[in-house]
Parts: C-alpha cells; sequence; structure tokens
C-alpha cells in the first residue's frame, strides 16, 4: 500500500483529463522517482501558473495578463469575432494560424442533460460585443456535436437583431468532431470555407 501522500496524489493525476486511476498511478510513481528533475520542477510551475495566469476579462483566454496577448495585439482584425467552446479550442485555432481576428470563449455549450443554460455561458457577453459598430461577422466554431450545434442555432437566433453576418465552420470539421483533436489543415480548411448560419 502507498503511503497516504502519494494516494493522494494518484487520486488527484486521475482527475486529469485521458489519465485513469492504472495511468495515474504510473505518472506518480514516476513523479516521485524522479523528485530532482521533474517532481519540484513542475511543483513550482503549477505554483507560478496558479500565481500569474489568469482569465481575460474580454475573451475568456487564459493568460498571464488581462486583457489577453490576443486581445491586445494591434494587428488582430476588430471586424470578425470567433466563439469557441472552451480555451482549448482557442488554443487548437491559433496553432492552426489561420484566423486574425478576435475571440470568445463561451465556457461550454448548451446541454440540458448537464443542466447547463444560456445563464451558465458567456452568450450575453457576446450579444454585448457584438453590438460594437465595428464588429461586422461572428463565426460560431462550436463543435460539430449536438450540445455544439445546438449552441450555435441557439446564438444565431441571439445575435438576429445585431448587424452582423453570423458564419460556422465549414464541413472540413467531421460531424461528432471536437476542435482540440482535429489538425491543422483540417482547421485551417474549416476556417476559409465557413458558411453562413440560418
Amino acid at each position: 500500500m502507498a503511503a497516504p501522500e502519494i494516494e493522494q496524489l494518484i487520486q488527484l493525476l486521475s482527475k486529469l483529463p485521458g489519465l485513469g486511476p492504472r495511468s495515474a498511478r504510473r505518472a506518480a510513481l514516476h513523479l516521485v522517482k524522479k523528485k530532482e528533475t521533474v517532481l519540484q520542477p513542475l511543483s513550482l510551475a503549477l505554483q507560478r501558473v496558479d500565481q500569474a495566469v489568469k482569465s481575460c476579462s474580454v475573451c475568456g483566454n487564459l493568460d498571464g495578463s488581462d486583457p489577453c496577448s490576443i486581445c491586445t495585439d494591434p494587428r488582430r482584425d476588430d471586424r470578425v469575432i470567433c466563439v469557441v467552446q472552451d480555451v482549448a479550442d482557442l488554443w487548437a485555432l491559433e496553432r492552426s494560424n489561420s484566423f486574425r481576428g478576435r475571440y470568445h470563449v463561451l465556457g461550454g455549450t448548451l446541454s440540458a442533460l448537464d443542466g447547463i443554460g444560456p445563464d451558465d455561458l458567456k452568450i450575453d457577453q457576446l450579444v454585448e460585443r457584438a453590438r460594437d459598430s465595428g464588429v461586422e461577422e461572428i463565426i460560431l466554431a462550436t463543435s460539430a456535436t449536438v450540445d455544439g450545434q445546438t449552441t450555435a442555432h441557439y446564438i444565431a437566433d441571439c445575435l438576429e437583431e445585431c448587424a452582423v453576418l453570423v458564419s460556422g465552420l465549414a464541413h472540413g470539421v467531421p460531424v461528432g468532431g471536437e476542435l482540440d483533436y482535429l489538425d491543422d489543415g483540417t482547421l485551417s480548411a474549416a476556417l476559409t470555407a465557413r458558411r453562413k448560419i440560418d
């Protein structure tokens, strides 16, 4: 039986995405065996992230400053806002180097089963941003899942009163696919061939 401290580490690691109890146990053992080269630097990095990283008050990105480096970049196109479910999706789109506008992170998708309604997401903030006279297009880059598409259609309805073009990603994104798992070429093609949502 492992020491209580190691068991607690295993339990915490098993809460991370992609790590079950067995993988968490292997990771914990590796960390403990490599204290000086892995565990201690990881502990310091986690402390620095905890102290320095914050959520951007404009778009919802995670960064060391608020507003984030994307929102303060003068080279970005203020006329286009790309709406994503999560920060991981924003980072995936940034890796593709295909989008030079602004972002808006919803914080999830509408889901009746999980009890997530419109008030739980940053939809009202998006509508406020869309009312800005400089915004011309909103790209709804939600996943091609039932919840993602339901969220996109709901947002499109909310944006009807705003004088903006509402578009969505093209069919390069597979049905049931998550943006964070797609390759850069697929994301780039999907952004380029985006379409208007009716």
